[in-house]
């Protein structure tokens, strides 16, 4: 963070500043802001954020001892440490966060780009930040920071040399995006796509996107707008985006798309695409498995090319990256047995997405096995969808599919009445007796895709299996 004195934060959050002793205490601070304790370091703040299981003030003499020099706490803590007493903690780090953005913004150099979408997020967000870290200094979020806390801890990483800010924009419900992009108001707002990911949260997918498109309205009027024009609901944001006076790029495989991907070949050792914009045509060779990336892949060239990066540039760094993040597409095992951890997230669209590519990089002499969990977040279409994922599984040819945990019966069902059935198909209670029952299973040759919600957690399960045929 910039250096500021702890008057002006308390000033900034309006809360109270208790100094630990006048005489001795530090005044100024410029380390890290944090809700976790176990990431102060010497001049840090720590955000006693009050939870439902954990509460941040019983962490405060932790983050001292981690080496924080200020607290901001809704209510004083015996701790030697000055603190600025809150009404809301979260609320005075948002608030601490538009101060910061803004003080940094106004010396003009730093330009920020916001992304939001249903699926995709960090994986765009990865990619543009590889682009623009040739540029200048750079700020991403880690993993996916893009809630309420992560998005403006990323904010405050930020110092007077940052060139770039990029933001990732999740939505807990209406009017989240809108408050965490109204922080920084992005002069370059990405949206990638509208799908059911968490449209139980939102009463159904019409709803989810206009939650998507509060991005536009945040975002600084004469701005661009980076939109994925092969979905329509996306594509509909033009007129948002005008009336925002903003300048409209639109990504995709369409042929009207101002950057656009043709001749998509999917394979074991990546994607590859030719991309084209009005400035020249070039391939790119995705690293990262499956099709589907192809589309962040353009919306991070298309935003990176808004900035004034050439698509020559851009594509030759995105070349560099090897895996999206872990636990998203990652390639782990050995040549005898593959294993895809694709199990942070799952929904509706990114399911199908990964068991397609699972079908496509797999050869005629090899196996396709997809272990699946369940999709959360899905309110009133939680059945549905499930039941159109089995199907999918069972018309991709899938040899082997096994379905883990009680959330996700549903799915299995699906797949059995479908028509797979004896040993094609398997319904296992947990990680554990997955784990069991696959050591055993598997064989050389086999392509194994490792797929669920976060909530259900069978990430671990892909690690531990990666690790097995390592």
């Amino acid at each position: 963070m910039i250096a500021l004195t702890l008057a002006e934060i308390a000033a900034i959050t309006g809360g109270d500043l208790r100094l630990v002793d006048p005489d001795t205490a530090e005044t100024t601070v410029s380390g890290v802001v944090d809700t976790d304790s176990r990431k102060m370091t010497s001049g840090g703040v720590f955000i006693a954020k009050p939870g439902a299981e954990t509460d941040g003030h019983h962490f405060v003499a932790a983050a001292v001892d981690g080496g924080a020099s200020l607290a901001i706490v809704e209510h004083i803590v015996d701790a030697p440490v000055s603190q600025v007493v809150v009404a809301d903690a979260v609320a005075a780090l948002a608030d601490l966060a538009r101060a910061v953005v803004a003080r940094v913004r106004a010396e003009g150099q730093l330009k920020i780009v916001g992304i939001t979408g249903s699926n995709g997020k960090t994986t765009t967000k990865n990619l543009l930040a590889r682009i623009l870290e040739d540029e200048g200094e750079t700020i991403a979020p880690i993993n996916s920071y893009n809630n309420e806390v992560g998005a403006p801890v990323t904010m405050l990483r930020i110092t007077e040399s940052t060139r770039y800010l990029v933001s990732e924009f999740g939505a807990a419900g209406p009017g989240s995006i809108a408050h965490l992009a109204g922080l920084v108001e992005p002069d370059v707002a990405v949206v990638l796509m509208v799908g059911m990911a968490h449209a139980g949260g939102f009463g159904g997918i019409e709803e989810t996107a206009k939650a998507k498109a509060e991005l536009i309205a945040a975002s600084r009027s004469g701005g661009a707008a980076v939109l994925n024009i092969d979905d329509s609901r996306v594509a509909a944001m033009r007129d948002a985006a005008t009336a925002h006076r903003m300048n409209i790029v639109g990504f995709g495989q369409d042929g009207a798309a101002d950057v656009r991907a043709t001749d998509v070949q999917v394979a074991a050792d990546g994607t590859r695409a030719v991309i084209t914009t009005a400035e020249a045509s070039l391939p790119l060779h995705l690293k990262v498995l499956g099709a589907h990336h192809i589309t962040n892949a353009l919306a991070a060239i298309a935003a990176a090319g808004v900035l004034g990066v050439p698509l020559a540039d851009a594509i030759a760094r995105i070349e560099t990256v090897q895996v999206a993040e872990r636990w998203r597409m990652q390639p782990l095992g050995n040549d005898r047995v593959r294993i895809i951890n694709d199990a942070y997230n799952a929904s509706p669209d990114s399911m199908a997405a990964a068991l397609r590519t699972l079908a496509q990089i797999t050869g005629p002499d090899e196996r396709t096995v997809a272990v699946l969990g369940a999709m959360s977040e899905l309110g009133e279409s939680a059945g549905e969808e499930h039941d159109r994922i089995g199907l999918l599984a069972v018309r991709l040819n899938i040899r082997r599919i096994v379905v883990v945990g009680p959330e996700a019966r549903r799915l299995y069902l699906s797949v059995v009445g479908e028509g797979s059935w004896d040993s094609e198909a398997v319904h296992l209670p947990d990680q554990d007796t997955a784990y069991e029952y696959l050591r055993t299973e598997l064989r050389d040759g086999d392509r194994v895709l490792v797929k669920s919600s976060n909530s259900v957690g069978l990430r671990h399960l892909g690690d531990r299996l990666g690790e097995l045929f390592s």
